[in-house]
């Protein structure tokens, strides 16, 4: 890895694969956060995008949350309950605070989520990058939030506040858009409607001359169910609150780990299988 105070950049086999941006200028309607971008294959095919025309608050990969007890820090407009999608001034912002490397490959951030002048959470984040073949690497993302309130909080997204199938917030990664759609891949089967807001060790997106394979990382990452995006716009993320919101009782910490898996070239089932299973050690 290397560092400015701003931008990290990991590599990998001495191949430049990611920039890290800590402290973006952002508006704030975007919710300002640190994110991944531009994040690409060993070939050099860049495999996240930054504020798109169709969702300019997507910020290529990261951890984004739509609702921490009302606060948005997803960005654009908010779910609203008998109202729909609305324009609020209630955005968040993550703020970094500090960074370390933790090895060649990887670096530890800890980070500040502040709405309304009031510190909601406290967040540790580590980022690694790891060679898994001469054409395929692994982004190794987990993150820790803290509830440092002294209150209840709870996380919810738009599906908790009664929009069905939009269940966004967590891990979120906003993909490359090519001419046609990705095609979606599970253990068991293909297709965005088979994913979306399934349970699945992996889900993979398959572009042109690129594939994405996102793998739960933990137990408890596994039970969170996948949000895949692939017609409207290519993204995947891991629901942290689909069908309930999430309590986050004062001083106690949300911990999730997603490994993603970068590689050149479109896989199929079972490589993308195996490839998921050497990335998180299975």
């Amino acid at each position: 890895m290397t560092s400015s105070v701003d931008n990290p950049v990991l590599r990998v086999a001495g191949r430049p694969v990611a920039r890290y941006v800590t402290r973006p200028e952002l508006p704030t309607r975007l919710a300002p956060r640190p994110y991944l971008h531009p994040v690409t294959t060993l070939a050099g095919t860049t495999v996240t995008e930054l504020s798109p025309a169709d969702h300019t608050h997507h910020l290529g990969a990261g951890v984004a949350v739509p609702d921490v007890e009302g606060a948005n820090f997803w960005g654009g407009r908010t779910f609203v309950r008998g109202r729909g999608p609305t324009e609020l001034d209630n955005h968040g912002a993550q703020r970094h605070t500090a960074l370390s490397e933790t090895g060649p490959g990887g670096f530890a951030e800890e980070l500040r989520w502040v709405a309304a002048g009031t510190e909601l959470l406290r967040e540790r984040r580590t980022v690694t990058a790891t060679e898994l073949t001469a054409s395929a690497w692994a982004l190794d993302l987990t993150f820790a939030l803290t509830n440092v309130t002294g209150e209840p909080l709870t996380l919810g997204s738009p599906a908790t506040n009664g929009r069905p199938g939009a269940a966004y917030g967590g891990f979120f990664w906003r993909a490359r858009k090519e001419a046609t759609p990705p095609d979606v891949l599970v253990p068991d089967g293909e297709g965005e409607e088979r994913a979306h807001g399934g349970r699945a060790d992996w889900v993979a997106l398959t572009g042109s001359t690129w594939t994405l394979v996102f793998t739960a990382g933990t137990e408890r990452t596994r039970e969170d169910p996948w949000f895949v995006r692939a017609g409207e716009y290519p993204g995947v993320g891991s629901s942290l609150a689909h069908d309930r919101r999430l309590p986050v009782p004062p001083g106690d910490s949300v911990v999730r780990r997603i490994v993603t898996v970068v590689a050149d070239g479109r896989l199929d089932h079972d490589t993308a299988g195996a490839l998921a299973r050497k990335a998180v050690g299975a």
